[in-house]
């Protein structure tokens, strides 16, 4: 006959072996920015434990790396990366830290733009690393989300492979959602008449939404915001916002304001607001991950373009 003991211990056994891949350590994955991180948690759930270089609110732009990000690049089991020129040092970083697996490129197979393909800035001289002119903005269509959803989903079942079923799972439950919400923006800026969907952001990030959303974005600088706008190229933006009565000015949370408000002082559109460009929010604000900055975007964009009064 058993003791009591022996078969407690069998069925401590037995629950372990039949639970080992729920509790089994989640992979460890760094991120370049904000938003990607956003995504592959979505994708990886509870299998994955994600860190980004470039936290909320902060421009990836001007991001410049420090020793310690090699070492927690070279740890990672999985690194992913924008690409399309917006993120280039992430795979230096990786390679100086000593990670050898290759590095997720998130954007691969997108259709992308060039840049001032679905926006217009006012300082065309300014390239900034993005590789032959390449717009690296391309989550700003939530269609090339989906995108990018199949290539991290892709590239955590191999690197996992006993998660695949959990990742696919994740991945189709996500891109649900995100073609729920595609569908909402194009609906939403759709019932705008089209003169009133032009609007000024602080630098040409906007060109994908754009394109998608048939909105027209104008903006005082380049694709990097670390582009300093010339004089003329400011006064020339003014004269255009008045000429085609552009009734609103948004900021960007990654961008200095006064700029903006200069612009709207000066031709009279109206501040609309924030826009959550190249970053997630914290927590504790409105854009904490990628589907609420989008439609906290949406819904920032709606507010002031169907109240706002032209420009002057």
């Amino acid at each position: 006959m058993l003791s009591l003991s022996r078969i407690t211990a069998t069925l401590f056994a037995t629950f372990a072996l039949s639970t080992g891949a729920a509790h089994a350590a989640p992979i460890e994955v760094t991120a370049s920015f904000s938003i990607l991180g956003d995504m592959v948690r979505e994708v990886g759930g509870d299998r994955v434990n994600v860190q980004t270089l470039v936290g909320p609110d902060e421009d990836t732009h001007g991001f410049q790396p420090r020793p310690s990000d090699s070492r927690r690049i070279g740890s990672a089991q999985l690194v992913v990366a924008n690409g399309l020129g917006f993120d280039d040092w992430m795979i230096r970083l990786a390679r100086s830290g000593g990670y050898t697996r290759p590095v997720v490129i998130a954007s691969t197979g997108i259709d992308t733009l060039a840049k001032g393909a679905g926006d217009h800035d006012h300082d065309h001289d300014h390239d900034h690393g993005t590789g032959e002119g390449i717009d690296p903005h391309a989550w700003q269509d939530v269609g090339n989300a989906l995108r990018y959803v199949n290539n991290i989903a892709a590239a955590l079942i191999d690197a996992d492979p006993a998660g695949a079923d959990e990742y696919r799972a994740n991945a189709e439950r996500y891109s649900g959602q995100l073609k729920a919400l595609d569908a909402e923006i194009h609906k939403a800026l759709g019932s705008l008449p089209r003169e009133r969907r032009k609007v000024v952001t602080s630098h040409a990030a906007f060109g994908y939404f754009a394109h998608a959303y048939n909105v027209e974005f104008l903006s005082p600088v380049g694709v990097s915001n670390n582009a300093e706008p010339t004089a003329k190229g400011v006064a020339q933006l003014i004269r255009q916002l008045r000429k085609e009565k552009v009734a609103a000015i948004f900021v960007e949370n990654i961008s200095d304001p006064r700029l903006s408000e200069r612009i709207s002082a000066e031709s009279g559109a109206v501040m609309g607001g924030m826009l959550y460009s190249d970053a997630l929010s914290t927590t504790a604000g409105p854009a904490p991950t990628y589907i609420a900055m989008m439609r906290h975007n949406l819904h920032t964009l709606m507010a002031a373009l169907t109240s706002a009064p032209p420009a002057r």
